[in-house]
């Protein structure tokens, strides 16, 4: 089902929601997930969280992802993403952010292993898919614990787990330590897959990366927004050491289009245009004069106005480059 090195995107909150993915699928993500869903609210049957468990079959393999602090709700929750049949489910031991961590979820329960362990255990029991893990190294400097996180979730069944290469308390400063991420992979005990995650915003690096730290693969986060041929430019480095062009204003363009179409598409007008908006910028990224355009593109409220708006900065840049 997966290449022998697969690129793994990211599930960012607020990003990678079903239009985000589309255009990822097709410059080259291998597996994909869900954003993070909230256990609690599945179990409660809020709107929000039922949306997030929309997949389409041309994203396979999808994952979705849970989170919670709470077992028997974790338990639940995942009984009921499997009814929306992704390929496998996955569990969030590692978002840092205050509403999640101090709620005893994500990140939070690199501080309670045994909790931590308990719930996977119970998750992988409930369910008949594939149950994969992603964490941090640890709390803080003082508790990297992840060599035994590593081995206590394998011995309860996950079949893959995804390390982001920094502590809780770095939230996303500072440079990822892969080295642990290495150490982890190394471990003769370990059999799964390890996918490396955190930092990865080149073919370069992704390629010195999978060299220098032997893992299975990589997950690619922030990197890929506005920008998702970056999947296929690292496959394409691997392969032949060559880095191909980079994305033209046609190319820039089209992406954000069918982003955008894709949104509409799937969240209704109203919902689609406020929601792209956050998007703009970063698929016009280091075009000059730009500021004006991308004010109008987050002001128009009509999905007509936008795709015609579109048009005239594909004229305009093109016209500009001849």
């Amino acid at each position: 089902m997966l290449p022998d090195f697969p690129l793994l995107l990211a599930p960012m909150e607020d990003v990678s929601d079903p239009p985000f993915r589309y255009v990822c699928k097709h410059n080259g993500a291998d597996l994909m997930y869900t954003e993070f869903i909230s256990s609690e609210g599945l179990i409660r049957d809020a709107a929000k969280s039922n949306q997030k468990l929309d997949i389409f079959e041309y994203e396979r393999p999808i994952g979705i992802q849970l989170f919670g602090g709470n077992i028997d709700s974790m338990r639940e929750a995942a009984i009921i993403a499997e009814q929306a049949k992704p390929n496998l489910i996955d569990i969030n031991y590692g978002c840092p952010v205050k509403q999640v961590a101090c709620k005893g979820a994500g990140a939070a329960l690199l501080q309670d292993i045994p909790k931590m362990t308990t719930m996977t255990a119970e998750v992988v029991k409930a369910v008949k898919l594939p149950v994969t893990v992603k964490t941090r190294l640890g709390w803080d400097d003082k508790t990297k614990n992840i060599i035994d996180v590593a081995e206590r979730l394998q011995d309860v069944g996950i079949k893959a787990l995804t390390i982001h290469g920094r502590t809780r308390s770095q939230m996303y400063k500072g440079p990822a330590d892969w080295t642990l991420i290495a150490e982890v992979k190394n471990n003769p005990r370990i059999h799964i897959p390890i996918f490396g995650n955190g930092d990865i915003d080149s073919p370069e690096k992704a390629l010195e990366y999978k060299t220098k730290y032997g893992v299975d693969g990589v997950m690619i986060g922030r990197a890929s927004i506005g920008y998702p041929w970056i999947f296929n430019e690292i496959k394409h480095f691997i392969k032949t050491g060559e880095k191909l062009l980079q994305p033209t204003i046609e190319d820039r363009i089209n992406a954000c289009r069918t982003h955008f179409l894709k949104s509409i598409e799937w969240k209704g007008e109203i919902l689609g245009v406020l929601e792209m908006r956050r998007h703009y910028a970063n698929y016009f990224k280091g075009l000059d004069h730009f500021k004006e355009y991308r004010l109008k593109l987050v002001t128009l409220n009509s999905h007509l106005d936008i795709l015609a708006l579109l048009d005239e900065i594909h004229l305009h840049y093109t016209a500009k480059a001849a």
